[in-house]
């Protein structure tokens, strides 16, 4: 029974991936292309509450949230999804996903989020910021009801795949937004994690780092708003690459590689769709989700005193087989 609940959470692990790459791009609105067919979502249990207004910016600035059946205050799981920060959506989880945290007492919470283009018409510079900052607003109104909703405030982790994985990394390591001055009692609350597990993390967006890992990388020029209709990753990464000593200072406030500090949670990076054994400078099948995102990073964390842990198919860890597994364990042992 274990082996088959373990092979369904890494089929869960790729299809996180898979649906970032087949789905349709957003428009500047934020809704997909005209024309473009919309795949029907998984079935899963109904919210305990659904869409949760947590801002006034974007309609997509909603979560959905399910209590865990506990008489003592629940953990947290924090589903941020993927699709290159470009589109996706919270109704993308399903029961396989939401299940195994509501079974072992672990509340959840699915959220959306402005996408790049979006950001780009609201003059949010860097356009990554309404993406990350969004998450970070959903964290702190999670938090404002601990009481509520019967939640543990210290104890919330978060997981995602591939730009959803970049956006936990991000709350994991970015300093606390929490003002402890505002009267906003929202604002007030913290914004960081306890863990993060995540899915083919970007964990880098400085294109120079980049290449010098993955000869074939692509991956960043949209989030600092090189993007445009018609423009493909490739231009986006040259546009990013020709003008890096311009955006550096964005760069290094977005980019997980650059927030590492030893007062960060445990972190577990797994790349599913590494197909063969990373070479450091070498051409990716997948450079977006390459496991050498997470061998450099793991290098840097070590380096600081950070625990983190990463897996590919070649490379598996003994304690813990998925994402999943590691958010259990830890977010049920951090009493």
């Amino acid at each position: 029974m274990k082996k088959l609940f373990v092979l369904a959470l890494c089929v869960l692990s790729s299809n996180l991936l898979a649906q970032e790459q087949a789905a349709p791009k957003a428009t500047a609105g934020g809704a997909n292309k005209a024309g473009a067919k919309a795949k029907q979502p998984p079935e899963r249990p109904a919210p305990t509450h659904a869409d949760v207004v947590y801002g006034t910016d974007s309609e997509r600035q909603k979560f959905d949230f399910w209590k865990a059946k506990s008489e003592k205050p629940t953990p947290v799981v924090l589903l941020i999804h993927g699709g290159g920060w470009m589109n996706g959506d919270k109704a993308g989880y399903g029961t396989r996903q939401i299940k195994p945290f509501l079974d072992a007492g672990i509340s959840v919470a699915a959220i959306n989020y402005r996408f790049i283009p979006q950001a780009m018409e609201q003059n949010v510079e860097p356009p990554v910021k309404a993406c990350v900052n969004d998450a970070a607003r959903a964290l702190q109104t999670i938090r404002s009801k601990a009481n509520e909703w019967n939640i543990d405030p210290n104890r919330i982790g978060a997981t995602g795949g591939s730009a959803g994985a970049c956006t936990s990394l991000w709350l994991s390591l970015h300093d606390d937004l929490a003002d402890p001055t505002s009267s906003d009692p929202i604002a007030r609350q913290s914004s960081r994690l306890q863990c993060a597990a995540v899915t083919g993390a970007q964990t880098s967006l400085d294109p120079i780092e980049l290449r010098k890992w993955i000869a074939n990388a692509t991956y960043g020029g949209h989030a600092f708003g090189f993007t445009s209709k018609g423009r493909g990753r490739a231009e986006e990464f040259a546009l990013l690459t020709e003008n890096r000593e311009k955006v550096l200072p964005w760069i290094m406030e977005y980019s997980p590689m650059a927030l590492i500090s030893k007062d960060d949670p445990k972190l577990f990076l797994e790349y599913p769709n590494q197909k063969k054994e990373p070479v450091l400078g070498g051409t990716e099948a997948d450079p977006t989700h390459s496991a050498l995102y997470g061998i450099e990073f793991a290098k840097r964390c070590k380096e600081i005193g950070v625990d983190c842990i990463v897996t590919y198919p070649g490379a598996k860890n003994p304690d813990f087989e998925t994402s999943t597994d590691f958010l259990l364990k830890h977010l049920q042992s951090a009493q």
